[in-house]
């Protein structure tokens, strides 16, 4: 057996469950479809029935995409396959638009050949004085069917598995059991307000799922990264229910690049064996050892250094001193009041482009807030500083508007008519129609197409005066709703081609010299991450085609609602005064119908505005304690090459 390197021990002597590391959710997907198909296949060849357990809840999406498209593609076929679900809500009809039965039935089973029969989920509906003997005669067919050959996990930002939350015994079996509020709040996204949320559920337990002969736990995005690292680095403990699969003989964790930034070996790879020391990696440790130390970056020494694991470091590059520079000169290059570039002015370091001058600019928004809750202050600068700047809403975002929210206007629109005397007998069919559906609408049901335009509109309304509040004027607004999206649900449909194609027609009608776009994928619906890549593969093509516009257009990332770049990752940061703090949240507070209640907001229970005020205090905050001048407010971008 060949010997391991010494770096790959280094890993090891931190990381306690192996783990992969691949830089897509699809491509670790794929990876784990890959061993899933091995799998049934190599039982088929011995005539046995292979044994599946499988997870709900976003991150196994794309893994079931990929098992479809192997099944009807390269032949895959599920007709030997017994699946067991880990778990369901409770109570739940099994038609609920949030019922794993039919999320499974969705993303997978009614797409491949299996057996309907051999198909388990734990029954929401089951009466509460039967639930026990429900949970033991599934832990029962399991055993009957020869235990779980391979079980797919994901994890919660609280590290339960299933439903097994932190606490849970080793030994517990399928039960029924209470979810925390984390949990509730993370699972928010998927019902209209958290109050939806069931408080229980039917799971199986930790005890049934390391029976299991094999284990993969999957992980995407920077919201997963704390818990994954407390799992894989940390002791085993019932507090982090994950982490007791580092007692398991045959487990892998299957992460993203995203999930896997809190680990040693990304975090920092110096400790972890030979380490390129290029200008991104200098910047990563010196400002992470600034931070842990509470110093100015000015104010390190060689000790510190030393004692930080840096002396490698030290060794490539000489005396503290000089690197200490370097890093302080990065982050100071970074900050800039120009967003556009400054006209008439030679700065080489600058993160944009001096000319033109002014620029055209297109600002992508996902939904019809994202451009003032994310780059709000910046997005009155460029404005202000004299560029032609468009705004691009790409979705409707009807899903996110309450159906209060719909009343109070059909209330408004029927006391408009009859105040001015409008005798408009559609329009009155039409809100008569809306509001009667909208009374006797049931959580399973999905809005009619009237009720989503009036949603839509609704939001569209809001959108463009927000755009005037900046000051732009009328056509500098661009609502493409995105066929992607309107789905009436949640669950959105992959990117299409007509999406791609709507985007480039209006990137050719403008030829910008910047676009900015959402960089956060941890929007936990999808849909930034959907945006961008409709916004990237529209700029691929224009390029391909020879548009020569193109080759002078920049593409600047923002981060959304949910999160914020890491600081070594910054290369342009717009400082906001206190003034324009506020007039940032004044323009936020346009959208009515985000504020106050906010369906599908995800685990934050925090208002938008709260959100991104305190994210960006934040930002100016770090850069302050680095010894950089302090603001009060920053935004933060990342320059994205294609």
């Amino acid at each position: 057996m060949a010997k391991k390197t010494a770096s790959m021990d280094l890993i090891d002597s931190f990381e306690k469950i192996p783990t992969k590391i691949f830089t897509t959710a699809k491509q670790g997907s794929a990876y784990a479809a890959q061993q899933i198909a091995e799998l049934i296949r190599e039982k088929q060849a011995k005539n046995e029935n292979c044994v599946l357990g499988l997870a709900t809840g976003s991150t196994p999406k794309s893994l079931y995409a990929e098992l479809v498209r192997l099944h009807k593609e390269e032949g895959l076929s599920f007709k030997n396959v017994i699946a067991f679900n880990l778990d369901e809500y409770y109570p739940i009809e099994r038609d609920a638009i949030q019922s794993y039965h039919r999320f499974m039935k969705q993303q997978l089973f009614d797409k491949v050949d299996i057996d309907q029969n051999n198909c388990h989920i734990p029954d929401g509906t089951t009466a509460k004085e039967e639930i026990k003997h429900h949970c033991a005669a599934y832990e029962q067919k399991i055993a009957e069917a020869g235990g779980i050959d391979l079980q797919i996990l994901g994890i919660g930002v609280n590290g339960h598995i299933g439903f097994n939350e932190p606490g849970s015994s080793i030994f517990t079996k399928t039960r029924l059991t209470t979810l925390t509020n984390s949990t509730r709040l993370a699972n928010s996204y998927e019902f209209a307000n958290i109050s939806a949320v069931p408080r229980l559920a039917i799971t199986m337990g930790i005890g049934t799922i390391t029976k299991a002969k094999k284990v993969i736990l999957l992980a995407w995005g920077s919201t997963k990264a704390p818990v994954i690292r407390e799992a894989v680095e940390g002791d085993d403990t019932e507090h982090v229910p994950a982490s007791l699969l580092q007692n398991h003989d045959d487990v892998t964790f299957v992460v993203d690049e995203a999930a896997a930034a809190e680990l040693t070996r990304y975090k920092s790879p110096w400790l972890t064996g030979e380490c390129e020391w290029n200008e991104r990696m200098i910047k990563k440790a010196v400002v992470n050892m600034a931070l842990k130390l509470g110093k100015p970056v000015l104010s390190l020494t060689n000790t510190d250094y030393n004692e930080y694991g840096l002396s490698d470091l030290l060794v490539e590059k000489g005396d503290a001193y000089e690197i200490n520079l370097q890093v302080y000169y990065m982050l100071r290059d970074s900050i800039t009041g120009w967003p556009g570039g400054k006209p008439n002015a030679v700065i080489p370091n600058h993160p944009e482009r001096s000319n033109p001058y002014p620029k055209k600019v297109v600002l992508f928004s996902p939904h019809p807030d994202d451009d003032i809750i994310s780059m709000g202050g910046t997005f009155q600068r460029l404005h202000d500083q004299g560029h032609e700047v468009h705004v691009a809403y790409q979705t409707s975002g009807n899903i996110a508007v309450t159906d209060e929210f719909v009343t109070r206007f059909l209330d408004f629109a029927v006391g408009f008519e009859q105040m001015f005397g409008i005798d408009a007998d559609k329009s009155k069919q039409i809100l008569a129609e809306a509001r009667g559906y909208l009374e006797k609408k049931k959580s399973n049901e999905i809005d009619t197409k009237e009720i989503r335009e009036i949603k839509g509109l609704i939001r569209r309304c809001e959108a463009a005066a927000t755009c005037r509040y900046v000051g732009l004027k009328e056509g500098q607004w661009h609502f493409q709703n995105l066929p992607f999206y309107e789905t009436g649900t949640i669950e959105k449909n992959p990117m299409g081609e007509e999406d791609v194609l709507l985007t480039m027609q209006l990137l050719r009608e403008i030829k910008p010299q910047q676009v900015y776009c959402a960089g956060d994928f941890a929007d936990p619906h999808g849909t930034h991450l959907v945006c961008f890549n409709v916004v990237l593969e529209s700029l691929k093509r224009i390029k391909a085609a020879g548009d020569e516009w193109v080759n002078d257009c920049w593409l600047w990332l923002y981060k959304g609602a949910w999160q914020e770049w890491n600081l070594e990752e910054i290369e342009m940061a717009i400082p906001m005064s206190p003034e324009q703090v506020m007039k940032k949240r004044f323009g936020i507070f346009i959208h009515q119908s985000q504020k106050d209640m906010v369906p599908f907001q995800g685990s934050d229970s925090r208002e938008f505005w709260q959100r991104a005020e305190e994210r960006n205090a934040a930002t100016a905050d770090l850069y302050g304690k680095l010894g950089l001048t302090q603001y009060a407010a920053m935004e933060a971008f990342v320059r994205w090459h294609y």
